[in-house]
């Protein structure tokens, strides 16, 4: 029965620590998010590709964005099928091929994406050059950059750019307006504070090019005079035309939203210039000005400014809308003379995030092949780019000669490219017939150097190592120790001494094999010295061996030196043996022969002769060398002891503090029984109690914790409560057998023997 009730405690502490932990995993999910703005900032996988395009636009400014996220939960969070969406005629290292679900139009032309896309779209270093960073911009209202100009260089290439705006009422009637698209597009703006610049993209984005779009065109039957310019409300439908319709729907009266929503979003949307500001002001309130102000945010919602609901207020299902629409608003900039004045990027991190940045479902593994080979640029002015070929973006240029690592080798057909590392950590593909290997030159000697081949325990050296020629290609070393119990290594050669001992550490070229070896020896001092007693009562004539024990248990010189301060009380020799000589106090000082600022002390009392006859002890009790043992566990009172003993003398139990025991008290390990005469102690023996380790005379997990500690050597145990703390008996110091026997006598299993 106490068994099942102990298991049945068990389990139910695991399930509540479990929840706990459950509990605390979750909430660390969402944790508020925090801005730190510089470069600096960012992990150093972000810096170089900022660093680089700052030396090109000094007046860009970047804020990190620590979403406190793991990149994983993201990922899953995201991975949903119709969340994220892609054109249909994209191949298939874009698209969702699980069955049931491949190919199946979440939208009409629209099919739900693959995880490798999603994770290529989603982690921001992949967009960290000087067009594609836009997808990140700060996207509120800039008078100082936002200008009419600006908006007609994003509409260029459309029927809204130079145009005048007409529109169709509800009655069918042609209204025609004086100003141009660009013009309301800046008022847009303006009144919902949001850059009129990604108004434009935006619309571009999401209508198209052409003025025939049925979202903007105002002749969709049972639809006419309506307009919606950002699809906002248009969700996925399988209905024809049905996510127009849903848009066009949320123009005509919100939804069903109330009345204080529609005046907000000037709903309904019954001509255009009420259509491209409401919607602005339903942008900006519903995302820009709740910290989901970049197209990035805007896509991927995992900002926490909603109160921690993320994931699910997302602007688009597009997986590469950011991507697409940061090239527009890049050309906007760039064609309006831009691109210089002072931006703001806001670019989220995320914890755990892959090493190796996630690439384009575009990119073909099968085309390069893995190498690790060290490279040069051969010609000057050379780009480096986002992916293998002249349509991808331009990260930064190398020089004539600069060297590079070659991560994998291209095989295409037809031209082909290498990815490949920079000295600064990008990671870029650069056109293979600019790439020349460097000829390899391998170690042909290793020379070790140390300041001394005596290491002290605890002590770390560094090993000098060179290796010749000097212009070695493969430098990489391997270190190693023949014996990691004395000295370990690591790769930068810092030689660490465990305990006392020798060990060869041997240094090796890691593409061939020339090595070098060194002999170390680790030397380790004397640190502490404990006696077995410190304070001893003598008869006169008597012997007693008082016994060190050094510290550390590797010290190399563990010779003790003893000495009495009173020999005419009592002498000790070589091994430590005291002999009495009068009545009396002295102290016997036992100093390292390696240092006299360690030593220890020993209090001599030597006292009369006594008679055999004037102490015995009860014979369930065992008494060897002043100390008595065989106590009962459950019989362990003052008075219970004070029964077994038998003498004329005074007698009186002390605790291991010298505190004085009544009748009733406990008496633990360490506890002395005194003989005394006329109030002067005659004999004291110190009591074992065994599994009782700190001396209160019990037995339970305090006991565990206190000889774990000593066998850890964190905090070493007087030698008393050592001998009570090896309930084998069998001399030696405790060990995790030990503590079994203890915890066998705390479940009850099986009783300590006294």
């Amino acid at each position: 029965m106490r068994n099942n009730r102990m298991k049945k405690i068990f389990i139910f502490v695991s399930f509540l620590f479990l929840l706990i932990i459950s509990i605390f995993f979750i909430y660390s999910k969402v944790v508020a998010s925090s801005k730190l703005e510089g470069i600096e900032s960012f992990p150093d996988s972000y810096k170089p590709y900022l660093k680089e395009i700052s030396k090109k636009h000094p007046n860009w400014k970047f804020v990190a964005l620590y979403t406190n996220l793991d990149w994983n939960y993201v990922i899953n969070e995201e991975n949903v099928f119709g969340k994220n969406l892609i054109p249909k005629n994209y191949t298939d290292n874009w698209k969702n091929t699980t069955p049931g679900q491949y190919n199946v139009e979440v939208d009409k032309g629209w099919v739900d994406c693959s995880k490798k896309a999603l994770e290529y779209c989603m982690d921001p270093r992949n967009f960290l050059n000087e067009v594609r960073i836009f997808q990140f911009e700060a996207l509120s209202y800039n008078s100082n950059t936002n200008s009419l100009y600006g908006i007609e260089k994003i509409l260029y290439g459309t029927e809204f750019y130079d145009r005048k705006v007409s529109y169709f009422n509800n009655s069918g009637n042609v209204i025609n307006m004086n100003e141009k698209y660009s013009d309301l597009i800046l008022k847009g703006g303006q009144v919902s504070k949001v850059s009129p610049y990604h108004l434009a993209s935006r619309i571009k984005q999401e209508v198209g090019p052409f003025l025939t779009h049925n979202s903007i065109s105002g002749k969709v039957q049972g639809y006419e005079g309506l307009y919606n310019f950002y699809n906002i409300g248009a969700t996925s439908s399988t209905e024809p035309m049905g996510a127009i319709k849903n848009g066009l729907k949320y123009a005509r009266d919100g939804n069903g939203a109330s009345e204080t929503i529609r005046n907000k979003y000037l709903i309904p949307w019954n001509n255009k210039e009420r259509a491209i500001t409401g919607g602005a002001i339903f942008i900006g309130s519903s995302y820009i000005n709740v910290g989901q102000n970049t197209i990035y945010l805007q896509k991927f919602d995992v900002n926490d400014d909603r109160d921690n609901n993320l994931f699910w207020h997302q602007y688009m299902t597009n997986v590469l809308a950011p991507f697409s629409e940061s090239k527009s608003i890049y050309n906007g900039y760039k064609n309006s003379g831009l691109l210089d004045t002072s931006m703001y990027f806001i670019i989220p991190v995320f914890e755990n995030m892959p090493k190796t940045l996630p690439e384009s479902p575009d990119i073909n593994s099968k085309d390069f092949e893995n190498t690790n080979t060290e490279v040069y640029c051969d010609a000057s002015n050379v780009n480096i780019r986002t992916g293998p070929s002249t349509s991808y973006e331009i990260i930064t240029t190398v020089s004539n000669n600069y060297k590079m690592t070659r991560i994998a080798k291209g095989i295409q057909s037809g031209e082909r490219w290498d990815k490949v590392m920079l000295e600064n950590g990008i990671v870029g593909y650069i056109s293979q017939i600019y790439v020349k290997e460097i000829p390899k030159i391998q170690i042909e000697r290793i020379d070790l150097d140390i300041d001394s081949l005596i290491i002290e325990k605890g002590e770390t050296k560094k090993l000098n190592v060179n290796i010749y020629p000097k212009n070695a290609t493969n430098k990489n070393l391997i270190y190693s120790s023949s014996n990691k119990k004395v000295a370990t290594v690591d790769n930068n050669g810092n030689i660490k001494a465990i305990r006392s001992g020798n060990a060869t550490i041997t240094v090796k070229a890691e593409e061939n094999d020339v090595q070098s070896q060194i002999e170390i020896t680790v030397y380790s001092k004397v640190t502490d010295i404990l006696l077995n007693q410190t304070d001893v009562y003598m008869e006169i004539g008597d012997n007693f061996q008082i016994v060190s024990e050094v510290y550390p248990e590797d010290a190399n010189d563990k010779t003790i030196l003893y000495e009495s301060m009173n020999p005419e009380i009592a002498t000790v020799d070589n091994y430590g043996i005291i002999t009495a000589i009068k009545e009396g106090e002295t102290t016997i000082i036992a100093i390292s022969n390696e240092s006299q600022d360690v030593y220890a002390s020993c209090k001599v009392n030597v006292v009369r002769k006594i008679e055999a006859n004037e102490i015995l002890f009860d014979e369930s009790l065992s008494v060897n060398n002043l100390e008595v043992s065989g106590i009962d566990y459950n019989e362990n009172t003052v008075s219970d002891i004070i029964l077994k003993v038998t003498t004329d003398l005074e007698i009186e139990i002390v605790n291991n503090k010298d505190e004085l025991l009544q009748l009733t008290d406990i008496i633990g390990t360490g506890s002395k029984i005194r003989l005394k005469e006329n109030s002067k102690i005659l004999k004291e023996y110190k009591i074992i109690i065994y599994g009782d380790a700190n001396g209160d005379g019990k037995i339970n997990s305090i006991d565990l914790l206190i000889i774990q500690r000593d066998i850890l050597e964190i905090e070493r145990l007087e030698e008393i409560f050592r001998k009570a703390s090896n309930i084998k008996k069998d001399g030696k110091k405790p060990s995790s057998v030990d503590l079994l026997f203890i915890q066998r006598h705390i479940l009850g299993f099986q009783i300590i023997e006294q």
